[in-house]
């Protein structure tokens, strides 16, 4: 007769791997969405921080927007007016795998 002995450990653990592939992916894509937020938010409290110092300057409102987006651990990419309403672009880095960084885009302004 054969011994059946730790057969139960080996379904456990097969199980263990199981969740662990499934779940994974899950879990990246959670902190994907995060870091997205994160960014959306610095993006916002940049062009926001830009729009209430100069919407007349852009090298003014540009500076400050970049200045809060470095508060919030963002760097801003691009940053541009054009009738009275400031747009930036700032990127968020990322300790991901397959994604380095993200990025958001705001505007504010009159109209």
């Amino acid at each position: 007769m054969k011994s059946e002995s730790g057969s139960a450990s080996i379904y456990v653990m097969a199980a263990a791997a199981l969740l662990i592939v499934i779940a994974l992916p899950v879990v990246v894509v959670a902190l994907g969405l995060v870091a997205q937020r994160h960014a959306v938010r610095a993006a916002d409290f940049a062009v926001l921080g830009g729009a209430q110092q100069s919407l007349s300057d852009t090298s003014v409102a540009c500076a400050t927007a970049a200045e809060v987006a470095r508060v919030n651990n963002a760097e801003l990419r691009r940053c541009s007016m054009a009738s009275g309403v400031l747009t930036i672009e700032v990127v968020v880095g990322t300790s991901l795998p397959f994604l380095s960084q993200v990025s958001a885009t705001s505007r504010a302004g009159r109209g």
